[in-house]
């Protein structure tokens, strides 16, 4: 059974820090927009093998694949993944020990692992996807950003798509359908004991108002996929 926790609000006052990183941020998205529109600007994604397809979602099987975490606690998953991404964004742009900087991938993964502080907020892992050239040997970030390397084991995921933007009511609701799918399939019995009640994976820049990507990702046992395997389609 997958456990969902809805986000309470919460308010916190912003440093002037964070306003400049977000500012920053604004100005890297508006040059990326520009790159979109150009269609000139190719982006990285971890390749996965569809293994099975039903109505409202699919199971995929992705390959090991190396990660760079921000771990962030709040009450609200977009204020957590904002918090996350902001320290990635930095380490992208060269704050690391090689001063590299690291082409833009996607998805932008946010994992949520319920009840893990006070108030029974939620502890978040939002990870940034490494481009091939840096997968066997990323960049050591700079130790104030609080970032660690992740190295992700192949494993499969039921995957529900969902459009708009991944507001913390929607991503609760998006969730919820997508354990409600599992329990009425013969997957019932295949959600992997993961750390995390589920993920979820941005596709869109927030500039994008039409045609917004998003997926609710949880992890499913290989014993499952086994037992119900319908035919590898290769995607990417």
């Amino acid at each position: 059974m997958i456990h969902v926790l809805q986000a309470l609000p919460h308010q916190n006052p912003q440093s002037q820090t964070m306003e400049a990183r977000r500012l920053t941020a604004i100005a890297w998205l508006l040059s990326l927009l520009s790159l979109f529109a150009a269609g000139c600007y190719a982006i990285e994604s971890p390749q996965y093998t569809i293994i099975h397809t039903e109505s409202d979602f699919e199971v995929r099987l992705y390959g090991n694949s190396t990660w760079m975490s921000a771990q962030a606690s709040d009450l609200s998953f977009e204020r957590a993944t904002f918090n996350g991404y902001q320290r990635l964004f930095e380490y992208t742009q060269g704050a690391n020990l090689n001063c590299s900087r690291l082409a833009m991938t996607l998805p932008v993964s946010t994992s949520i692992v319920p009840g893990a502080g006070p108030l029974h907020s939620s502890a978040y892992v939002v990870r940034f996807y490494l481009p091939t050239k840096f997968q066997s040997t990323p960049p050591t970030p700079l130790p104030e950003l609080k970032l660690e390397p992740y190295n992700w084991s192949s494993h499969y995921v039921a995957v529900r798509k969902f459009p708009g933007f991944a507001l913390d009511d929607i991503v609760v609701k998006e969730a919820e359908k997508l354990a409600l799918s599992l329990t009425r399939s013969a997957w019932v019995n295949a959600t992997s004991k993961s750390d995390y009640a589920y993920s979820i994976a941005q596709y869109s820049t927030p500039f994008q108002i039409i045609g917004r990507v998003n997926e609710v990702w949880v992890d499913v046992e290989a014993a499952g996929v086994n037992d119900h395997k319908s035919g590898d389609v290769a995607s990417s």
